[in-house]
């Protein structure tokens, strides 16, 4: 009988030095002179959005709330903080280059449309933390993510579009396997969307009935969640002149 209140002593001191034990790596430990203002050159309307709603789990100015202090819960916390950080870390913007900062974006505003971010379990504790259509709408113009007609630019080349491709497309749609979208080795341009027989596309685009042409690639490429909001590509190209360029290079 005099076990338990005996337990009942040590629990406490038990849950004190468990939030000292990081079993996911110590996210509240970040590297001298990593504190900076965050997305230098962003516009003020994204770059609210980004601070106040991805940046807790994607920078490293992580706010840190008492419940996130309390083991095993803050395991938990800081695993997905770690885990954010390690896809997409903010505080490192300033650092990318303008390539790298344009596939960002597509990724953030493909995961903002789809609802992948932020994640469920952060939602269901920061009620606020749920992304708007207006917060939407703000993000999509950190890249020109909004399709706009491709005005004042040269006609499509096609070896410039090969070296974009090699750039920026190959590493998902090259013929190796495990990659992240459809191979496109066999051509592209004049097929059905969804009919390469070795990808798991999405039911919206399998179900799109859209045949790859001039028109529908360069309109795919520059924002392919208002062609196919269902689709699984979360990446386009805000440059219309490379657009035009894949797009030659796809037709070759």
């Amino acid at each position: 009988m005099k076990r338990a209140p005996l337990l009942l002593l040590c629990a406490p001191l038990l849950l004190v030095g468990m939030a000292f034990v990081h079993p996911f790596g110590n996210a509240r430990v970040v590297p001298v002179g990593s504190h900076a203002p965050l997305l230098g050159g962003v516009n003020e309307d994204a770059r609210r959005v980004l601070v106040t709603k991805c940046a807790d789990c994607h920078s490293n100015e992580t706010r840190w709330p008492v419940y996130a202090r309390v083991a095993p819960g803050s395991w938990l916390i800081e695993r997905d903080v770690v885990e954010g950080r390690r896809k997409m870390n903010l505080s490192n913007w300033d650092g990318l280059s303008a390539d790298d900062k344009a596939i960002l974006v597509g990724k953030i505003v493909h995961e903002a449309r789809t609802g992948e971010m932020p994640l469920l379990q952060y939602r269901l504790v920061h009620w606020g933390a749920e992304l708007k259509p207006q917060d939407i709408s703000a993000l999509a113009t950190m890249g020109g993510a909004s399709h706009a007609a491709s005005v004042a630019v040269g006609a499509g080349d096609k070896m410039r579009g090969a070296a974009v491709f090699a750039k920026r497309c190959v590493s998902c749609h090259g013929d190796g396997g495990g990659r992240e979208g459809p191979p496109l080795s066999g051509g592209v341009f004049g097929k059905k969307a969804g009919t390469v027989p070795s990808f798991a596309y999405s039911n919206g685009l399998k179900q799109s009935g859209i045949v790859w042409n001039e028109v529908t690639l360069e309109k795919w490429l520059a924002d392919p969640d208002l062609v196919v909001p269902d689709n699984k590509m979360d990446f386009h190209v805000p440059s219309a002149q490379e657009r035009l360029d894949l797009v030659a290079y796809l037709k070759r």
